[in-house]
């Protein structure tokens, strides 16, 4: 499991180590919105592009806007640490999507590798050499496991049905994770299914599908996260009978 750092604003930017990943081994951040979400939101009309700005303003509830706000601050805060130019200049664009070519695969930028997950109360943000995916979510409610852990792989569907009910949110969540993590690295997003891969919802994953390794990342109580990264120079395969 991995441990990020931990973001920490300053009344002017950010100071501290610039995300220089060792090769195969991503290099992650934590933002905490609740902390530092106020003070981002000053940075922000500073650092962020119209569109960002104008994603932010459509968010009605405060604790969702200071999440979205104070992830994409300390992106380019980071990313601009690592090319060397201020926050404001780093060129953001998206690659083509690998299941149909549209302009909405992974996010992109000049010379790094990176992704970012939000959600309320926590973000986090990963650096790679190579195409790298994150999420973070909050633990389910019962009920939802019920009624969406049937998109999971059967090998998953079936380890948690074997578990007492009171486990199943947190094992639903690992997997989860850990999926959607290889989903955005690979740019397909939850386009691509979640039934294909199996990543295990036990407490370690299963190795990862070819190409891929698939690590949980150390989270806030009540939160799961993880990051998968491409470690092989080839598209990964997919198999339905994994």
């Amino acid at each position: 499991m991995y441990q990020p750092e931990e973001f920490a604003f300053t009344e002017t930017g950010y100071r501290g180590p610039e995300p220089v990943p060792r090769p195969g081994v991503p290099a992650l951040w934590t933002v905490d919105p609740q902390r530092d979400g106020v003070r981002a939101q000053r940075l922000a009309p500073g650092i962020l592009d119209a569109a960002e700005l104008s994603r932010a303003g459509t968010l009605a509830v405060e604790a969702d806007r200071l999440c979205f706000v104070a992830s994409h601050v300390a992106l380019r805060m980071l990313l601009g640490a690592r090319l060397g130019i201020a926050p404001a200049a780093v060129r953001l664009t998206r690659e083509a999507c690998p299941s149909c070519g549209g302009p909405h695969g992974r996010p992109a930028t000049d010379g790094v590798h990176f992704s970012l997950s939000h959600t309320r109360g926590v973000a986090l943000l990963a650096f790679a050499d190579e195409p790298v995916g994150v999420d973070v979510e909050r633990v389910p409610a019962a009920g939802i496991v019920a009624e969406i852990g049937d998109k999971l792989h059967p090998a998953e569907r079936r380890e948690l049905a074997a578990l007492p009910e009171q486990e199943r949110p947190a094992a639903f969540v690992r997997a989860w994770t850990r999926k959607e993590a290889y989903l955005k690295g690979t740019g397909a997003g939850l386009a691509g299914g979640l039934s294909h891969d199996h990543v295990g919802t036990g407490p370690l994953p299963q190795p990862g599908p070819d190409g891929w390794t698939v690590t949980d990342v150390a989270a806030p109580r009540g939160y799961a996260a993880a990051v998968a990264v491409r470690t092989a120079g080839r598209a990964p395969a997919r198999d339905d009978d994994r």
